[in-house]
């Protein structure tokens, strides 16, 4: 499938979206063909959201047309490939596998959307927890995600279409 105009095509320097080009930040190993958990590395490929979390205590619910989910203080992503949860939501006070806090302190995570890479069945070590989230700052690489400045992150999901796909490229 080649990208449309409401696809959203993410390369090394940016990300087209409705005609518009934004800046982003990707993988601190680059865009490329996974290698395994842990490698930093944005995956290339066609992926659709599947759902989208958010912190209700600092902001409002994306209107979007993929289910939402409130994140609260027990909620985390498995990343532990010996995990029978590995690369899906948790919702647990006490783990005893590898996982990543959805509920941060930073903003990160205030609203993420996650794609389906190696899910919903997953392959352990493949690599987990690709999203769409918030930057720290521009440009500053993160471990595998595609992340946005807060607001442009808010006006992809929020008119985000159910034909639309991420296309990394």
């Amino acid at each position: 499938m080649n990208p449309g105009f409401f696809d959203l095509v993410v390369g090394k320097w940016g990300a087209r979206y409705r005609g518009q080009v934004f800046p982003c930040s990707v993988g601190r190993g680059g865009i490329g063909q996974k290698q395994g958990e842990g490698d930093g590395i944005t995956p290339t490929g066609q992926w659709r959201i599947v759902g989208a979390g958010y912190r209700a205590d600092r902001l409002a619910p994306p209107a979007a047309l993929f289910p939402t989910h409130r994140i609260g203080p027990t909620d985390i992503w498995s990343d532990d490939a010996t995990d029978p949860d590995y690369n899906h939501h948790v919702a647990a006070r006490a783990h005893p596998f590898s996982h990543e806090k959805l509920r941060r302190a930073d903003p990160l995570y205030d609203i993420y959307a996650i794609l389906d890479f190696n899910w919903p069945v997953s392959v352990a070590g493949a690599g987990s927890a690709i999203f769409l989230h918030a930057w720290r700052k521009p440009r500053h690489p993160t471990e595998g995600c595609v992340a946005f400045a807060p607001d442009v992150l808010r006006y992809i999901l929020e008119s985000w279409e159910t034909k639309s796909r991420v296309v990394v490229r």
